[in-house]
């Protein structure tokens, strides 16, 4: 799981609320966090991956998690949803 499947993948949710209800759902096959996002909003998406076994992968900045996901604006979390 790469920075670049974040960037190529078809079906995507950016942002904390929206990642944590994709894992919800069990729809969530990959989840992106931002290293400079603050701990209290990305601890409960980290131990929900833990528990379901989603690969967590924590990116240098919001910054760069927000380019990759094609936004101009900074972002916490993302996630690449399953077809």
């Amino acid at each position: 799981m790469s920075l670049d499947d974040l960037k190529t993948a078809g079906a995507k949710v950016v942002g904390v609320k929206q990642t944590a209800k994709a894992l919800q759902k069990k729809t969530a096959s990959g989840v992106y966090i931002a290293a400079d996002a603050e701990e209290r909003i990305t601890a409960p998406i980290k131990a929900e991956c833990e528990k379901q076994n989603v690969d967590c992968l924590v990116v240098e900045s919001m910054q760069v998690l927000g380019k990759a996901c094609g936004i101009h604006a900074g972002a916490s979390a993302a996630a690449i949803l399953k077809n």
